[in-house]
């Protein structure tokens, strides 16, 4: 299954590119804990105050346009995910894909991705 979203954010590329691959700036947003090699083969964990834990391996690095990885949950269900930035007058489309055999963690990136906490 494949989940896209598109967002897009009053904020130039290069501040949106660091709120996606700066550890700070993740735990302000996204998990409650982060670590994260930005580079081809370099490595993340994300925590959240439930407990749960996610692995990651970065697969991409075009800063500012494409930052992408492959994460595995604790039941081992893999997705790689994949962040396109674009510049527009208003500032920054994001579009974010997440393709994964378990519906559950496509669904939960989605949910995540609402404009709520966009």
């Amino acid at each position: 299954m494949e989940v896209t979203r598109e967002v897009e954010l009053p904020a130039p590329p290069d501040e949106v590119w660091e709120a996606l691959t700066d550890a700070e700036r993740l735990e302000e947003w996204f998990a409650t804990e982060v670590e994260l090699e930005v580079r081809t083969g370099g490595l993340g964990v994300f925590r959240w105050g439930n407990g749960e834990t996610r692995t990651a391996v970065v697969e991409e690095v075009d800063p500012p346009r494409r930052f992408g990885f492959r994460w595995t949950d604790v039941d081992d269900a893999e997705s790689e995910v994949l962040f396109e930035l674009e510049e527009t007058p208003g500032g920054t489309r994001v579009t974010v894909r997440e393709a994964t055999c378990e519906v559950s963690a496509a669904l939960e990136l989605r949910a995540m991705l609402t404009p709520a906490h966009a």
